[in-house]
């Protein structure tokens, strides 16, 4: 784990809170999978050297096989360095940042965006301890950027994540429709959105993705005033994405609105999971490091099941 010296001279290493990574590494479970390949299951850890699929070039380092060091580019630039094949790197893990404008909110505990940074970036530390090929997009009703899967690319998705600012409306369907063609070599996937769409609509967008063979897994982030609507004083609220404001009672609602919610969820959960894709939600009330121990034993006992 890098020192607190080091993660604040990184621009985006203070999503990489070191309190959470030190309790995520405290647990047995993650300790042990780590180890073994960043989440158990998550991806099989391939023998090095058997693929013949060139993935990308790195400096010779005393000790590596000579056999593998590329001398056209040595006659070229006068440098050794050897071929990295896909083998080489556990997988291709790409990280899809929902930054629309709702994801700005944040009544309890932090900003939806604030937390899907911090998770994005758990994530992308854990992969790249894996030595996995780490790639991000950040999307609103576009692309707004994209860095494709690289082994050199930890730093770069920090700085990304640094950047990354809600601001215009949002739509799932036509990014995650473009960031497909990007993803045409299989891999990991892993979608964090909040969700503001119809499930129809959802699932429509997600199955772009996940028809070209990656393994998905999407985390649903909610704020918990989203989830229990627990406001008492009648007011205008406002549609972030639209800017619609409508006069509300939340006591006369505020039923209605838990059984939609309750819903809404309930039904991303039954249709993505029929299209295999794992699904997640994500409370922003819940400590970060609760919340993926939770994801983990699901996602472990799931991978048992299939």
């Amino acid at each position: 784990m890098p020192s607190a010296t080091a993660a604040n001279a990184m621009p985006g290493a203070r999503f990489l809170d070191p309190r959470v990574l030190a309790r995520l590494d405290n647990l047995e479970l993650i300790a042990r999978t780590v180890v073994e390949g960043f989440i158990n299951g998550l991806h099989r850890s391939p023998y090095l050297g058997l693929s013949l699929d060139f993935a990308e070039h790195r400096a010779y380092i005393p000790g590596d096989d000579i056999r593998r060091i590329d001398w056209r580019l040595y006659a070229r630039t006068d440098r050794f360095y050897v071929k990295q094949f896909e083998a080489d790197t556990n997988a291709n893990v790409s990280i899809l940042l929902d930054v629309s404008r709702s994801m700005s909110y944040g009544r309890e505990g932090i900003p939806k965006l604030d937390y899907a940074r911090i998770l994005a970036a758990c994530l992308a530390y854990f992969s790249q301890k894996q030595r996995d090929r780490i790639g991000l997009a950040t999307f609103d009703r576009d692309v707004v950027e994209y860095i494709p899967p690289a082994a050199g690319h930890f730093e770069l998705v920090l700085h990304a994540l640094d950047r990354a600012r809600a601001g215009e409306p949002g739509e799932l369907r036509a990014p995650l429709a473009k960031l497909a063609e990007n993803y045409r070599r299989r891999g990991i996937l892993i979608l964090i959105s909040d969700f503001y769409e119809e499930p129809d609509a959802v699932r429509e967008a997600v199955r772009r993705l996940r028809n070209r063979g990656n393994d998905l897994i999407v985390f649903h982030v909610m704020d918990a005033a989203e989830l229990e609507f627990p406001f008492q004083d009648a007011a205008n609220f406002e549609d972030l994405e639209t800017g619609t404001r409508i006069p509300v009672i939340p006591e006369y609602v505020r039923a209605r609105y838990r059984e939609l919610v309750t819903n809404h969820i309930a039904t991303l959960q039954r249709m993505l999971g029929e299209d295999a894709v794992d699904y997640t939600l994500m409370n922003t009330s819940t400590p970060l490091d609760q919340a993926l121990f939770t994801y983990l034993a699901t996602r472990e006992r799931l991978n048992r099941v299939r």
